[in-house]
């Protein structure tokens, strides 16, 4: 028996980005330098203060010990001080957060606790994979809706709704988004809060990127009155404070949610290591500047990319917000499509990219690059590119 018989991996399409990685790999072996701006991996290091709590923490032996599913309570407590003081949403730690292993195990762990088989859920296209195959995997099925801009989507979820046999059970949110870097404002949330309740439909908002924008101010789901009632968002520690590998998220909302959520991961897993939880307390209390740095030098870095990646003949668009930009691929490369274009991108500059198609169909057309190279190793991609488009 090989693995692709099992019936949920039968779900699941061919993993695109294995593709690129596979390539990318071999080329690192040849002795290539691949600067790679593909995975959406942060490279700066985790300030210095939750490193020392981390190592404080864990010289305790108790700390050793199982920790509890949902998080710690002082974890939890920091979670809604961070809401109310950069929202001004009042959230309650023991029955409105749970502490999650990354924003991912979050969503993923939603759609096992709220989805039936055969429940249909709204999704974007593109889309960052697991809001889809999440719920794939859960027994759901996704209704792709287009979402190359906010009113695209927000129009293609009321159109959804009125077309369907029956009422979706749930439907993604993700601004800013990844891969397409758009933000939306509290209209936008008004307008999705005001259906969803209409209609009973859950909403599961992603806001992994909340601080990570380089003009208007993401907002909260929660901003909008109503929202608790039939919303759960998910947030994360990874980008924030460039802890990805850590795996410290959160979600909150809806206590009826929340509760369906915790009581899935109690079967699943003892929550994240206690000093993981406790640093990630110290990086929750952070004073304003840390958050700045981050974000500020995730800014120097997109100016730095947009303005030489033109010089060499991509006219890459400024995202408003994340850490990536979505580039169109070039009008004389546009008819490879994504794949063959990164890894001609990989072959012939030694830039390495993630492939819009990977995000669904809907993102073939693009490639999604990620601002995690300093700026020198980000003016060396830009070269590389203006050779190897000067050549093809």
């Amino acid at each position: 028996m090989t693995h692709e018989e099992f019936y949920r991996i039968k779900q699941l399409p061919p993993y695109v980005f294995e593709e690129v990685n596979r390539l990318k790999a071999q080329l690192r072996a040849q002795g290539r330098d691949i600067i790679d701006l593909g995975m959406g991996n942060p490279d700066m290091p985790t300030p210095a203060h939750i490193v020392e709590k981390l190592c404080e923490t864990a010289h305790d032996p108790k700390a050793h010990r199982y920790s509890v599913s949902r998080g710690i309570i002082g974890l939890r407590r920091a979670m809604a001080r961070y809401y109310q003081r950069r929202f001004d949403v009042r959230l309650d730690p023991e029955t409105e957060i749970v502490a999650t292993l990354g924003s991912k195990e979050g969503f993923a762990n939603l759609a096992q606790a709220i989805t039936a088989p055969g429940d249909i859920i709204l999704s974007p296209n593109p889309a960052y994979p697991i809001h889809a195959y999440g719920f794939i995997i859960a027994g759901g099925v996704i209704e792709a809706v287009p979402a190359l801009t906010p009113e695209q989507y927000l129009k293609g979820i009321h159109d959804a709704v009125a077309r369907l046999p029956k009422t979706p059970r749930a439907m993604v949110l993700n601004y800013p988004s990844n891969p397409t870097a758009q933000m939306v404002g509290l209209d936008f949330y008004k307008e999705a809060v005001a259906l969803a309740r209409a209609h009973d439909i859950i909403i599961l908002s992603d806001l992994a990127y909340s601080e990570i924008y380089f003009g208007d101010v993401p907002p909260s789901i929660f901003e909008v009155p109503g929202a608790i009632d039939i919303a759960v968002e998910v947030n994360s520690l990874s980008k924030t404070f460039s802890m990805a590998g850590w795996r410290v998220g959160m979600a909150v909302g809806n206590a009826r949610l929340i509760a369906a959520l915790a009581r899935v991961k109690s079967y699943l897993d003892y929550g994240a290591f206690t000093p993981i939880q406790v640093a990630a307390v110290a990086a929750l209390d952070s004073p304003q500047d840390v958050i700045d740095g981050i974000r500020n030098t995730y800014h120097a870095r997109r100016e730095v990319l947009v303005e030489h990646f033109v010089k060499a003949g991509w006219d890459v668009p400024y995202p408003d917000a994340s850490m990536f930009a979505w580039a169109p691929i070039p009008e004389k490369f546009r008819s490879m499509g994504s794949v063959a274009f990164a890894k001609m991108l990989m072959e012939k500059a030694e830039v390495a990219v993630a492939p819009g198609l990977g995000f669904g169909e809907m993102g073939d057309g693009h490639v999604r690059i990620g601002l995690v190279e300093n700026q020198q190793r980000i003016r060396q991609a830009a070269r590389n590119l203006r050779r190897a488009f000067s050549t093809e």
